[in-house]
């Protein structure tokens, strides 16, 4: 997976160089933020992508109390900096129904990227982001990562995107 600087000097590299197969969760079994947060912590870290579970994990629930973080389009992406996180990348999940993410909105989720940010990755963490950020505006993008049957078509729908460009462009 490249690093900040790789990212941040690339453009027209799919969102799906920061995640793997081993990643994705096409059906979270987890039905609010506590549980989805703690059930996509708990890949990242069986893949050893986060070196210490509760500290991450605590992380992204801190973060969420401090304000959602909503996208848009039934997308929400929490994430946590810690360090010794070697790399930044993220566990994909799916609800399979949409779930109230931020009480006392009316907002529903039913895609979560939890992300996890080297303490001092910045720059390509912005342009992970903008790039998921991004997602919901391609016609028929969302609704194909919804479909996808399972976690290697969902990573190949990340690596697609109909030619997406998503990071450092």
């Amino acid at each position: 997976m490249p690093t900040e600087g790789a990212i941040a000097h690339q453009t027209g590299v799919p969102v799906g160089v920061c995640t793997s197969e081993a990643l994705m969760v096409p059906e979270l079994a987890g039905r609010d933020p506590v549980a989805i947060i703690n059930e996509l912590s708990h890949v990242l870290h069986r893949e050893g992508c986060i070196p210490d579970l509760l500290a991450f994990y605590q992380g992204a629930l801190n973060h969420e109390m401090l304000g959602a973080s909503l996208v848009g389009s039934g997308l929400v992406v929490p994430h946590s900096r810690l360090a010794g996180v070697r790399q930044l990348q993220f566990a994909l999940g799916r609800t399979p129904e949409p779930v109230v993410w931020n009480p006392g909105s009316e907002s529903r989720v039913d895609i979560v990227f939890l992300v996890a940010v080297p303490a001092t990755e910045s720059t390509a963490y912005l342009h992970l982001m903008a790039g998921i950020a991004r997602l919901g505006q391609v016609p028929g993008y969302l609704e194909a990562l919804r479909r996808a049957p399972d976690a290697a078509a969902m990573l190949a729908s990340l690596n697609g995107g109909g030619g997406l460009s998503v990071l450092g462009g």
